[in-house]
């Protein structure tokens, strides 16, 4: 094994922050339109999924903090697309609802995952084993706990 560190373009870690960036070059123009960032297109993807989640559910399914998805959630109540409001059974959990405008979002962004799709390239196929393999590793990461020094032995 070298004691050379390896250069930018071979690590996995850029690699995958620069598709990051790829990305949101691909969405900015194909959200933009319909008034969504790619973070709000995110959250809304999921209410269109399934209605009527709390805080701490989105929270969890798009792996965001509290701090961080209240405000997003706050632009999107601003722009009359979901609103926010008490659990009636408990009064500590906020329940997220899709407003009739929000509902209707839906189909104005129907195209968008055929555009990314084809802006990627390969065959569906393909790309799904690639999201699978990515979703595997994202496992496998959040399993090591943040451990990623290696054994010495």
């Amino acid at each position: 094994m070298s004691d050379e560190a390896p250069g930018l373009d071979q690590l996995l870690c850029f690699s995958v922050y620069a598709l990051g960036h790829a990305f949101n070059r691909i969405y900015k123009p194909l959200l933009g339109p319909i008034g969504l960032t790619y973070p709000q297109y995110l959250v809304m993807r999921c209410l269109w999924e399934r209605d009527e989640q709390t805080v701490t559910e989105l929270g969890r399914d798009l792996q965001l903090e509290s701090s961080t998805l209240t405000p997003l959630l706050k632009r999107l109540e601003a722009s009359n697309l979901l609103c926010r409001q008490r659990d009636d059974a408990d009064e500590r959990r906020v329940r997220i609802r899709l407003t009739a405008e929000g509902r209707a979002l839906r189909a104005r962004a129907a195209h968008v995952p055929a555009c990314v799709g084809e802006a990627a390239g390969g065959e569906r196929s393909e790309l799904l084993l690639l999201t699978q393999r990515l979703h595997d590793l994202r496992r496998q990461l959040d399993e090591q706990g943040g451990d990623a020094t290696p054994a010495i032995g």
